[in-house]
């Protein structure tokens, strides 16, 4: 199951690209320029990238490891609780990469005051002037509230370890890299095709369906 659902996180990352540029917009904004106001190097912005990455990966370790700390408790109800969740909420991430509902939001709510209070620590980083300034700067960025984030950490949850909690938000990281890291050539050629409505429908749906899949072999 882990393969599937490795494959949903990177669907996920990858198809959430408009919500990734409506909510993480003005953050790539303040990094595109330096403090004499010229634009960074590329090597900057992969910095940004690997150090939000990073965290991803991070977060997946941290509720990976935990999922497995409960799952030791041997509780059947807590592990059967907690399977169902994490296989609900890749149905109804599923539904929202389709279009057909707003759920997310509800995370990114959830996460606001605790960027309230980490956001005057990330921006004394601005501007960044250092490579190892723009890795800093990036794992904070990881931080920043966001639903769909969110949604693989729940399933990271279940993932039945550290390291396959960890590679699953790695997935979802490698996935967002096309709209965020806004590498010329490659996202040029794919995000006319990730804005199809057919292809986000059907992408929503394949994810959705591992979720309806992991359900149905919770009864089988």
């Amino acid at each position: 199951m882990i393969e599937f659902s490795l494959l949903s996180a990177l669907l996920a990352g990858l198809l959430g690209g408009v919500h990734c540029v409506g909510m993480c917009g003005g953050l790539v904004a303040a990094f595109s320029f330096r403090a004499d106001g010229t634009a960074p190097p590329f090597r900057q912005h992969l910095g940004y990238n690997f150090g939000r990455i990073v965290s991803y990966t991070l977060f997946g370790a941290l509720a990976g490891a935990l999922g497995a700390s409960i799952n030791l408790l041997e509780i059947r109800p807590l592990q059967i609780a907690l399977y169902v969740l994490a296989q609900s909420v890749m149905i109804l991430l599923g539904l929202y990469l389709a279009g057909w509902n707003q759920w997310v939001l509800v995370f990114e709510k959830a996460g606001g005051a605790l960027w309230s209070r980490l956001q005057p620590l990330f921006r004394k980083l601005l501007p960044v002037r250092s490579l190892p300034g723009a890795l800093v700067a990036g794992f904070f960025w990881g931080w920043l509230p966001c639903g769909l984030v969110y949604s693989i950490l729940v399933a990271a949850l279940a993932a039945g370890s550290a390291t396959s909690g960890a590679a699953l938000m790695l997935a979802f990281g490698l996935g967002t890299l096309p709209n965020l890291l806004g590498m010329a050539l490659f996202a040029n050629h794919l995000q006319p095709l990730l804005q199809k409505i057919s292809v986000r429908q059907a992408a929503g749906l394949v994810v959705a369906g591992f979720g309806v899949w992991g359900l149905i072999k919770l009864v089988l």
